[in-house]
């Protein structure tokens, strides 16, 4: 398999390439998730020919305008910038990324509420210019800034996402068939509808009539309706939902008493008393004991690696 391919605000590293001459070193993403997947580190201000350190820039509203510029000389460097990001996004593109992970509040990697300058009090309105071309080039790409990974949910949504898109680019980026459409969409049927059922449905449709259509055509619809309904967040009810769904398979297979065990560990989880890890857990046991074929075909059980301990918080 080829390895799965992040890219990442280098400072997050603790690459010292902040316009202070710091960093922002991230224990989770260096040394966790780092283990597993192969980090792309990027500074477009150093990369675009800025030292370091450096005058200090941010985005101000000129006109119907937002514009990069430094905060004390007040130079503009958004044609610097754009300039640089098509560059470094199309040479990015040809990484075989599977997610992004941006510096927040920054006026080239902030992805989303970065301080925009208009004279008065500043508005939380911008995207750094960097991480807008890199959006627009790849739209499904997972991204996330690591200010909104320290919360448990989200963290949990966008390392799923990568190893889900690393999956698919797999899966369509080699000679692909309908047939391994149809196992690749079985394996994550149950994650799909944890996080959107309505994805689930669509998706469900799109894969039926995959033979009908053109490959081109099926994998970009594909694409675009899978990464969309793994961006919303799977909440404890369509969790449970999901969990629900799966203790059906075992109406014929278990004792009285392990279906009441599965089933008050499922209204544990619903009730938030215990994390999603424990009635996982307690499936995955009876999933293997009793030979649950589908169940354990699906990439619910474990979406990403264990040591991660991701759903030991959710």
């Amino acid at each position: 398999m080829r390895p799965i391919k992040v890219g990442i605000s280098a400072c997050l590293l603790g690459d010292e390439v902040r316009y202070d001459g710091g960093h922002k070193r991230d224990p989770f993403l260096a040394d966790t998730f780092g283990r597993f997947v192969e980090w792309v580190p990027v500074c477009p201000e150093v990369e675009c020919g800025l030292g370091t350190p450096r005058e200090a820039m941010r985005l101000v509203r000129v006109g119907n305008d937002v514009r990069l510029l430094t905060v004390k000389t007040e130079t503009d460097l958004t044609p610097r910038m754009e300039q640089y990001a098509r560059r470094r996004v199309a040479a990015l593109a040809l990484e075989g990324l599977s997610g992004y992970v941006f510096k927040k509040d920054s006026p080239s990697c902030g992805l989303e509420r970065v301080k925009v300058y208009a004279g008065g009090a500043p508005t939380r309105s911008g995207r750094g210019v960097f991480a807008a071309a890199l959006v627009e080039r790849l739209p499904h790409l997972p991204v996330e800034e690591e200010g909104r990974l320290s919360d448990a949910r989200l963290r949990d949504n966008f390392v799923e996402r990568v190893f889900a898109y690393w999956r698919l680019r797999a899966l369509f980026d080699g000679a692909w068939t309908v047939d391994a459409l149809v196992r690749f969409h079985t394996a994550h049927k149950l994650i799909v509808m944890a996080h959107s059922p309505e994805a689930y449905r669509h998706l469900g449709r799109l894969t039926a009539e995959a033979a009908g259509r053109p490959r081109a055509d099926v994998a970009r619809r594909y694409e675009e309706a899978f990464m969309k309904g793994l961006s919303a967040i799977a909440t404890p009810r369509r969790h449970t939902n999901v969990l629900q769904h799966m203790l059906g398979y075992f109406k014929k297979v278990l004792d009285s008493a392990s279906k009441a065990e599965l089933a008050a560990a499922i209204e544990d989880y619903r009730r938030e008393l215990v994390p999603l890890i424990v009635p996982i857990t307690l499936f995955r046991h009876h999933v293997r004991v009793h030979n649950v074929a589908y169940l354990a075909g699906q990439l619910y059980l474990d979406p990403h690696p264990k040591e991660l301990m991701l759903r030991n918080h959710v």
